[in-house]
């Protein structure tokens, strides 16, 4: 979602004739995507903008944009002076013109409107991922859990009409697409707020439907939106990525109460049944925090015997961290840094182990594998495959990598045999 979001600044200025350039030392303006969802992902903004201080002299400029800029605002002059420019996300439509207040010799300008109940709209995106295009169908996030400073930094949830994310699909199949990827904070809370009145299971059908495009995929669900008719629809159409990213957070039905997540542990397990009864297999992963205020062993040993029951596909375990606005940023951050540091080690450790284990039962199935780079070192190509599985493969001839009729390129896809898994990857060899 921060990646489309730079790719949205950067189409938007340069439609008003500004030029993108391959380093810093060429720019006259310097602009950091922030995200503020961990503290240490915040902190790195200010220590890249320590780092690069020094072009200042140089007379280049500094803008920073994103949720940071919507959480500190006008604080960023004072802990970074050098910095000239700060704009909420809310605001990114407004950029050319708060560029102008700069050109014309103003040394601070904001741009901190609080986000609209107006659907988000993408009017000028520069696309940057040369195979996977990323569509935003939704905004913001109205669920306030306990722990995340999204709806302080990102508003409402807002939805876009179908008609106009249907559109953007369409345009992207002109130019060469072949994958989406439709984005929100909680993207299956989207709401059609056009006549249509599409549910986003129909959205995904939609989504599918468009001549061209081959594979759909969506992040991130939150299990209180998450439906059956999800799970259904992802059955029922293979241009729907076999992949569902549903973030449980915690095992423990305490922690998730304080955390304000909306469901309990026995909720969440019973939409992981669904998952795993539908037509095809889909893979499953997740997002964890460990060390949550007032998080005692039982409930961390909790976390961990549902990590061991649902065995996913892949988990992001995260340190619990106080962010600024939220209600539990006023609590005792109470869980100690060692303590913290052993729950991540030991889940980080366990998840590894099953996703070994898993892994192994994909040696002898063939994946369809869409292209992406090709490794000289290793003859091999690399690229993911729909249940987003990194898959490196040796092709069937190396007339293939010579660009002849018929070679892989990327972008393209292949059929590939797996031969061997990893925790994290599979290696194969294409077949017909």
């Amino acid at each position: 979602m921060n990646v489309h979001d730079s790719e949205r600044v950067a189409g938007t200025l340069v439609s008003k004739g500004y030029t993108a350039v391959a380093t810093m030392q060429e720019a006259d303006l310097i602009l950091f995507n922030t995200c503020s969802i961990r503290d240490k992902a915040a902190q790195k903004v200010f220590d890249r903008l320590a780092n690069f201080k020094a072009l200042q002299k140089q007379g280049k400029k500094f803008g920073v944009l994103g949720c940071v800029a919507q959480q500190e605002g006008e604080a960023i002059f004072k802990r970074a002076p050098h910095v000239s420019l700060v704009v909420g996300s809310a605001s990114y439509a407004r950029l050319p013109e708060l560029i102008e207040q700069l050109e014309s010799g103003e040394k601070k300008v904001t741009g901190l409107e609080a986000a609209t109940d107006e659907a988000f709209e993408t009017d000028y995106t520069r696309r940057d991922h040369p195979f996977r295009a990323f569509v935003t169908i939704i905004e913001g996030c109205d669920k306030h859990c306990a722990y995340c400073v999204v709806p302080f930094t990102r508003g409402k949830e807002r939805s876009r009409a179908s008609a106009s994310v249907l559109t953007e699909i369409r345009h992207l199949v002109e130019l060469g697409y072949t994958e989406v990827q439709l984005l929100g904070q909680n993207v299956n809370s989207y709401r059609d707020p056009s006549p249509a009145g599409l549910s986003f299971a129909e959205l995904l059908v939609a989504a599918g439907a468009v001549p061209g495009i081959e594979r759909v995929r969506y992040t991130t669900s939150h299990p209180r939106d998450f439906t059956p008719e999800i799970v259904r629809v992802m059955g029922e159409n293979p241009v729907l990525c076999d992949h569902v990213h549903l973030p449980v957070q915690s095992g423990s039905n305490d922690v998730l109460r304080r955390m304000l997540r909306g469901y309990t542990r026995e909720h969440y397990l019973g939409i992981v049944d669904g998952i795993r009864a539908c037509a095809r297999p889909l893979a499953l992963t997740t997002d964890i925090i460990v060390g949550f205020p007032g998080e005692t062993d039982d409930d961390f040993e909790q976390t961990a015997e549902l990590m061991h029951r649902v065995r996913f596909s892949g988990a992001f375990i995260f340190k619990y961290s106080p962010r600024p606005n939220t209600e539990a940023g006023t609590w005792p951050d109470d869980i100690s840094e060692e303590v913290k540091a052993q729950r991540f080690a030991i889940l980080q450790q366990r998840q590894q182990e099953m996703q070994a284990e898993d892994n192994q039962a994909q040696v002898g199935t063939t994946m369809k594998v869409m292209v992406e780079a090709f490794h000289p070192k290793l003859a091999q190509w690399a690229g993911r495959s729909s249940s987003n599985r990194v898959v490196n493969f040796t092709p069937m001839a190396a007339l293939d990598v010579l660009g002849q009729p018929g070679a892989l390129r990327p972008g393209g896809y292949a059929q590939v045999r797996i031969t061997k898994a990893g925790p994290n990857s599979f290696v194969g060899q294409q077949v017909n």
